[in-house]
């Protein structure tokens, strides 16, 4: 069987067979070819249902019983394209590739294509098994056959991907991943012409960690994807080779869904590429292939080469497939059980929420307040003292030593600090200094006020509060500004955004337990697209999940799952957009797991070039006391780095230690 997918897991479609016997199986397929015609449907049932490595075995057994060659009576007894397919399958993948890399370059012309295809795909170690087997096969240099067959750049990049040398090592520089970027624009938008050459160099040997990071920071820095780019300098061959190299960077399942959608759309069916792909990925990634293009092209692969295709031929194809991911009820792939799963897990685990502040023992908040009172006295400020008090403080002694510090001093605590401290550090330690419901508020009120409307900060902080939370934030709202928290989002927000925030600010989620018969009545209703029921789709929605607790949530988007094969979160997805979508989006991930949605944010907030430093105060000031803890334990599970250590290396100063301090911990 072929080495399993992502996170450890086998993602093909053919495993092996239990129980198996290479003799007993031969002796079938004898029997299945002997006399007058051939049993095609025992020859497809039992070949497609063992994997290569037991396909091989068989080629042995057959040899040794029947002193013949299993292939050669294969092709005798099959014929066309249910031929081709069940003879590629009895090859070892890399000989399999060999023979398609000998016929796209025999004969008049070359199929460039399937070049393109294998080349762009193959990990270093596929490449140097293909090199070996063809030399094998037909004793012959697979580069220098390719040399002789192709011509200019497209001919260089090919030779540079058969040398399978691409860099493997996760761990990227940062410093090569900028000079990458530089390089790319230079021997592109920078240039007069192009240097194919440098874009040679760095796509056909970077790793792909290292070129997923150049490609998020090309955008950030051409204003454009390197897709465009590649489209607009290059042509011919080799701007569909570096393409395809790209595709495979970002997303090889990806790259094979499209390469089978496009196989298979219009008029007329590319068997050869359908073949090659269903034969090739049919042990490494079919699974993964076949949820991308079910969430890509709205329809089933099962269902695309059910109705392309005919005959054994056809049940050949469904066999390798190996389910249909439209048919709920009946089938229920992988992703939809994982998805499911992850519900079971997120509705039973009870998680002790920490935070990284508490209370200090021996407070004093008269000694504080002289403390704080020192440290700004006189000429500078000693912004350590600052720093030391404010971050050990729970948030219920900083207001003791607020009153303790105009007692003392007859001055306004948050005055002087605003007066003394300045930039980034300000907006931590004056944060700190709010209660949760002031420093919720004012973000609130930043959020709305001016020109324009930060919709993320609305979303993050009314999508994730507790009732309690934010009835807390409407008191401290109207005190503070004197008008309602409703009435200023009704002002500067519309459409079903608007009827979302209100519903989410009103605090009146229910609390009660979970109720099966009404979560499968509130999942028919997300699910049905073309409900009798003449209430909106954004309105179903929003009167779901916006009021009902999260236990009752977790349930309804399970049975969700049962009846559609999707996550809430692709429907939401496919279905709405904009505003409204990322608002129903932070709901969801809120009930799933809230401590991950902010370790996502406080990721992206550092990520690439610049920090969105209010995104990255807003978090760490915010969940400081609630969740901080389990959020940085999520970062570490999620990211395999620290959120500790991420800080340290995207900020400095004293904005830096102050937000390591209350971070609280390397990881």
């Amino acid at each position: 069987m072929s080495s399993p997918g992502k996170a450890g897991r086998y993602r093909g479609s053919v495993k092996d067979f239990p129980n198996f016997d290479a003799n007993q199986d031969a002796e079938a397929l004898y029997n299945a070819m002997k006399g007058f015609g051939s049993n095609k449907e025992a020859i497809l049932e039992l070949i497609i249902s063992r994997s290569n490595k037991q396909r091989i075995e068989i080629c042995h057994a057959y040899k040794s019983l029947y002193g013949k060659d299993l292939i050669a009576d294969l092709k005798y007894e099959l014929t066309g394209k249910f031929e081709r397919l069940i003879v590629g399958l009895m090859r070892p993948l890399e000989y399999f590739d060999a023979k398609e890399i000998k016929d796209a370059l025999k004969g008049i012309g070359t199929d460039e294509k399937c070049l393109i295809e294998i080349l762009a795909s193959r990990t270093n170690q596929q490449i140097h098994a293909l090199v070996e087997a063809y030399k094998d096969a037909y004793e012959r240099d697979l580069e220098e056959d390719v040399v002789a067959d192709t011509a200019g750049h497209f001919k260089k990049m090919l030779i540079v991907l058969l040398q399978g040398t691409r860099e493997e090592d996760d761990v990227v520089s940062e410093d090569l991943v900028e000079q990458d970027v530089k390089d790319l624009l230079d021997a592109g938008e920078l240039k007069w012409g192009t240097d194919e050459a440098q874009f040679i160099f760095i796509l056909g040997n970077r790793s792909k960690q290292h070129l997923r990071l150049v490609f998020d920071e090309y955008l950030k820095t051409a204003g454009k994807p390197i897709e465009s780019s590649l489209r607009g300098e290059l042509s011919g061959d080799l701007e569909k080779l570096m393409l395809a190299v790209v595709k495979n960077i970002r997303s090889t399942p990806e790259y094979f869904a499209d390469r089978l959608f496009k196989a298979m759309k219009g008029l007329g069916t590319r068997d050869n590429t359908l073949i090659r792909i269903m034969v090739s990925r049919s042990e490494i990634d079919m699974l993964d292939i076949r949820e991308i293009f079910r969430t890509k092209y709205e329809k089933s692969l099962h269902h695309m080469i059910e109705s392309d295709t005919s005959g054994d031929y056809k049940k050949a194809l469904l066999k390798l497939c190996g389910g249909d991911d439209d048919a709920a009820g009946e089938f229920f792939p992988e992703a939809a059980q994982v998805a499911y799963q992850m519900w079971e897990v997120s509705a039973v685990t009870r998680v002790e929420l920490k935070g990284t502040i508490r209370p200090a023992g021996d407070f004093n908040a008269d000694g504080d307040a002289k403390v704080l009172r020192k440290a700004m006295k006189g000429f500078g400020t000693d912004e350590d003292a600052i720093i030391d008090v404010v971050t050990h403080r729970s948030n219920a002694q900083r207001q003791e030593i607020i009153k303790a510090y105009k007692s003392h001093f007859g001055r306004d605590l948050m005055a002087d600090l605003k007066s003394e401290v300045g930039g980034a550090l300000a907006k931590v330690i004056l944060g700190l200094m709010m209660t949760p419901a002031q420093y919720d508020a004012k973000q609130l009120k930043k959020a709305i006020a001016g020109a324009g409307t930060d919709e993320n900060i609305l979303i993050e902080i009314l999508a994730t509060r507790t009732n309690q939370e934010i009835q807390a934030i409407n008191a401290a709202y109207q005190e503070v500004y004197h008008k309602s928290l409703e009435d200023a989002l009704s002002s500067d927000t519309s459409g079903h955004f608007k009827r979302i925030l209100i519903s989410l600010a009103l605090g009146n989620r229910d609390e009660g337990g979970v109720d099966n018969a009404k979560a499968h009545e509130d999942a028919k209703k997300l699910a049905d697209v073309s409900s009798d029921d003449s209430t909106s789709l954004e309105t179903r929605f929003l009167s779901i999940l916006c009021t009902q607790s999260y236990p009752q949530l977790r349930k309804v988007f399970q049975e969700f799952i049962k009846m559609t094969n999707h996550d809430i979160a692709h429907a939401i997805n496919k279905r709405m957009s904009g505003d409204v979508r990322d608002a129903f989006l932070a709901i969801v991930w809120s009930v799933k797991n809230k401590q991950a949605f902010f370790a996502d944010k406080l990721y992206k907030s550092m990520k690439g070039a610049g920090t969105d430093d209010r995104t990255l105060v807003r978090i760490i000031v915010s969940r400081s006391e609630i969740d901080l803890l389990n959020i940085r334990r999520e970062f570490w599970d999620i990211y395999d780095k620290s959120l500790y250590h991420m800080i340290e290396k995207d900020t400095s100063g004293d904005y830096c230690k102050a937000l390591l301090a209350i971070c609280g911990g390397e990881d």
